[in-house]
């Protein structure tokens, strides 16, 4: 699949989910902390890569995510990170084609590794991460495709915090522009709310048609209540998304409010990744013509999916398991 046909562009970091099962003493024997979420160094990186028991590796990064759910509902995908030219690089595009997924990022020859997010879970199901940036942040705005037919440009909030992040950001706006696509954004997490509110504010006002956020961040850019918040945030785009966990999600869009349950397909065990599965479906609806009330039940099966096994991929065909539902 060409750049020129997809259907949604995901703009985000590359960063290659490496997971394994451990006992405690691996923890300890390594100085890992128990469930927490450690950014580390190349060196350190490696060696745990290295030493790690028997692993599986998945592209991830949550605009990855999205995009590969995208195209497990049927979609045309493509997905603008960097990754490294390594082994662990190789695979993660290897990963998103082999779901369906065009890369249309960059592989650098030169600079630091590909990035990688090391996740120990213990016999007890707690997860403890290491995550390498690596490469991903020296993404710039050169990276992205001159053009795009796509419908829709989605950027995760997570990006805006790289070193290039900010311009990042403005020539994906250029492009929508230029193109007439649609901005979604993901606001990804409260921390990066705070840590750039004039900017992403101002960015958001300006260019985001489409917005995802959660309850605390929709606080975070309000800054003030919920309720004036969203009633606050709803007059800047298009269509604002927010989503509550296990309360489910609504949706407002101009004079029109709809609200969705949450649709867990069976005991819940993990809830990574239901925010970026839900972003895929959605975007999914919205591509194809869908009205926000289907598009929004769509979102909330597909991370309903998600948050019913172990990992951020659905183990499904997620077309096939949203024929079965309905």
């Amino acid at each position: 699949m060409k750049t020129s046909e997809i259907d949604v562009l995901f703009v985000g970091n590359a960063i290659m989910d490496v997971l394994s099962s451990c006992e405690e003493s691996f923890l300890t024997d390594h100085g890992i902390e128990k469930g927490g979420m450690n950014l580390i160094d190349e060196e350190r990186a490696l060696y745990l890569y290295n030493n790690m028991p028997e692993k599986t590796e998945q592209s991830g990064g949550s605009a990855a995510n999205s995009a590969y759910g995208f195209s497990s509902l049927g979609g045309k995908a493509g997905f603008s990170g960097q990754v490294a030219t390594d082994a662990v690089g190789d695979s993660f595009i290897s990963d998103l084609e082999g779901g369906g997924v065009c890369f249309a990022g960059k592989q650098a020859e030169t600079g630091p590794a590909t990035a990688r997010s090391m996740i120990l879970i213990t016999p007890d199901t707690i997860r403890s991460m290491n995550t390498y940036l690596g490469t991903s942040l020296l993404l710039n705005a050169s990276h992205l495709p001159e053009q795009t037919k796509a419908k829709i440009i989605y950027l995760e909030g997570y990006l805006f915090d790289a070193p290039k992040g900010p311009s990042i950001f403005a020539r994906a706006a250029e492009i929508a522009a230029q193109s007439g696509a649609e901005l979604a954004l993901s606001l990804s997490d409260s921390w990066c709310v705070e840590r750039h509110f004039e900017a992403l504010t101002e960015f958001v006002k300006n260019h985001v048609s489409i917005l995802f956020c959660n309850e605390d961040e929709i606080i975070s850019l309000g800054r003030t209540d919920v309720h004036g918040s969203v009633a606050l945030v709803s007059n800047w785009v298009d269509e604002l998304i927010v989503t509550r966990g296990a309360a489910g999600a609504y949706i407002l869009k101009k004079n029109e409010q709809v609200s969705v349950p949450a649709m867990p397909c069976g005991e819940v065990v993990d809830t990574t990744g239901a925010g970026d599965l839900f972003a895929s479906g959605y975007l999914f609806g919205r591509a194809t013509g869908a009205s926000i009330l289907k598009s929004a039940e769509l979102a909330s099966l597909c991370a309903g999916e998600i948050i019913c096994h172990f990992g951020a991929r659905p183990l499904l065909n997620l077309k096939d398991f949203i024929g079965k539902v309905n």
